[in-house]
């Protein structure tokens, strides 16, 4: 079927899974297939629990009423959100980094939500099934669209560009992470950068922190429709500097003309160019201050992402979403500069580094040891590899528990920070 034939179905059925345990009454079930598993096998299935129809590109299925055949479920499922986005005529903006892309990614669409109906990714839906799902999600009376897109390898970005067709982009920065999967740190700006690339093909606005070298250099080597710098000096588009960071964020910014402050909920000052880029983007779409501030102030982080935790003992900084050589980097920066008379660093693995991973955890170690913080302690094999006398290494978070347990923490202002994969949530309960 094709994709003109497909989409007055999908209209009528504007709900899509791509997993049966999330079947929803008259949805459509798009059969994907992974490395160990083909979900045409559970076609039947989504169509017992209530799906209209089930996109099946399997084709010794038997036939029944309510499959619908395609060459392929994936590709059909991105031509379908590509489509829809088309049909809707609505912005998009477009956003990618290294880090801080989904606290980013909210906090715009917390300051846009002021004016207009948005829509944005949900959660860390980045990928090449998650942005068509995000697309396919917006309903036809929304106004502004925030994609985020992640991406581990090269093309990844240009794929889902051409899906999002975004007019306006934003990299939030380029740092050391997945290095495996693009090959070094090079590979990395050259896989943000396809945003860049697609936003000067197609005539798109771009947003860019002039303070970020890497980001200078990118943008130099492209031209833009329109580019709009935000950052410390007062010849950008909106320009402010941190004036709090106790441990919540203050801005000061201005446009040139007026000068304002925004309290934010937000921890780190590495969140102080995201903060910059939400405004940036909301003056730009014609946001009052107001609006604006109303934005930021409302927007409280979650999903283990710069969130302050008060436990019954400590202060707890949880930043075990995800973590990198330039997340850890700034982090630990971050605590170094919060007044507290107790703090404790627990820092986790970071992942998917490949030949770089045991140079990184070296200069991880080195640079929270010059601290002088009093306790510092490492969590994971790569970490454990480097033990040393002067802090605490554990080889996983059981001993991490087990420790904590016999060597109990009061009175901290504690960092908890590493790779997803590390599962630090589970020593919260001990701290």
């Amino acid at each position: 079927m094709r994709i003109e034939e497909l989409y007055p179905i999908f209209r009528k059925h504007p709900s899509v899974s791509t997993d049966t345990r999330k079947v929803t009454e008259s949805c459509l079930f798009f059969a994907l297939k992974g490395e160990n598993f083909d979900a045409n096998t559970f076609a039947e299935q989504a169509i017992a629990l209530g799906a209209a129809f089930a996109i099946v590109d399997k084709q010794d299925l038997p036939k029944h009423p309510q499959f619908i055949f395609v060459d392929d479920v994936l590709k059909t499922l991105q031509d379908l959100a590509h489509y829809h986005r088309r049909q809707l005529g609505l912005p998009v903006i477009g956003l990618t980094g290294t880090n801080g892309k989904t606290t980013t990614k909210e906090l715009i669409n917390a300051v846009l939500s002021q004016k207009f109906k948005t829509a944005a990714t949900l959660g860390n839906l980045n990928n090449h099934i998650g942005v068509p799902l995000t697309l396919l999600a917006i309903t036809p009376d929304t106004e502004v669209a925030i994609v985020e897109m992640g991406a581990n390898h090269q093309k990844e970005i240009e794929l889902l560009c051409a899906i999002a067709v975004p007019d306006y982009g934003l990299i939030t920065n380029v740092g050391k992470a997945h290095l495996e999967g693009f090959g070094g740190f090079e590979g990395v700006k050259k896989g943000k950068g396809e945003l860049y690339d697609f936003l000067s093909k197609n005539g798109g606005t771009v947003f860019i922190n002039r303070d970020n070298l890497h980001l200078q250099e990118m943008a130099r080597s492209r031209s833009f429709k329109e580019v709009i710098y935000y950052g410390t000096s007062s010849d950008n588009y909106v320009f402010g500097k941190l004036i709090a960071n106790d441990p919540y964020l203050t801005v000061e910014w201005s446009d040139g003309e007026n000068k304002d402050e925004v309290q934010s909920q937000l921890t780190g000052i590495y969140n102080f160019e995201n903060i910059l880029a939400a405004i940036a983007i909301g003056k730009k779409l014609g946001l009052t201050t107001q609006q604006i501030h109303e934005g930021i102030n409302s927007y409280k982080p979650q999903n283990n992402r710069s969130q302050i935790i008060k436990t019954e003992r400590n202060t707890v900084i949880g930043d075990f979403y995800n973590a990198n050589p330039s997340s850890m980097a700034v982090a630990i920066e971050n605590i170094a500069r919060l007044e507290a008379d107790n703090k404790v660093l627990i820092l986790g693995d970071m992942f998917e580094l490949g030949e770089e991973s045991g140079a990184e955890h070296r200069a991880v170690i080195e640079k929270a040891e010059k601290l002088g913080i009093a306790k510092v302690l490492f969590v994971g094999q790569e970490f454990f590899k480097n033990s040393n006398q002067k802090s605490v290494f554990l080889k996983n978070v059981e001993e991490l528990r087990t420790y904590l347990h016999e060597n109990p923490v009061h009175q901290a202002l504690i960092l908890l920070k590493g790779s997803r994969g590390m599962k630090l949530e589970q020593v919260i309960a001990y701290l």
